[in-house]
């Protein structure tokens, strides 16, 4: 195959068939030479075409919460009081740079998330 940089949808699907046929290719070799430069040309065209981007702050403290077991008086430890726990996850006040730091090192969410503007 050709390689060349993926502009369409149709450029994209025979991309990802191609990556198919020769997906164990042997690294080193001119296959898996060709594997490797597709994976990046697929991934570029991906992250171009299909961003994702950041959560909102409240709903991944909520599903990190979740994921944790965590209740609100789990995290009052990190934040402050039960009170200002729920004040944030109703969205009645706003994270403080302190806050976010606590929730980052204790939740181990991205501080880049916890930033954003919700």
């Amino acid at each position: 195959m050709t390689l060349k940089v993926i502009k369409t949808e149709k450029d994209y699907q025979n991309a990802l068939k191609r990556l198919d046929l020769i997906f164990d290719a042997k690294k080193g070799s001119k296959v898996g030479d060709e594997l490797e430069l597709l994976s990046l040309l697929i991934d570029n065209y991906e992250k171009e075409r299909y961003a994702i981007d950041f959560p909102d702050p409240i709903e991944a403290i909520k599903f990190r919460m979740e994921q944790l077991g965590y209740k609100q008086k789990d995290l009052a430890e990190a934040i402050g009081l039960k009170s200002r726990v729920s004040e944030i996850l109703n969205r009645k006040r706003k994270l403080t740079l302190d806050m976010i730091r606590k929730l980052h090192e204790v939740l181990g969410i991205p501080a880049e998330v916890l930033v954003k503007e919700y």
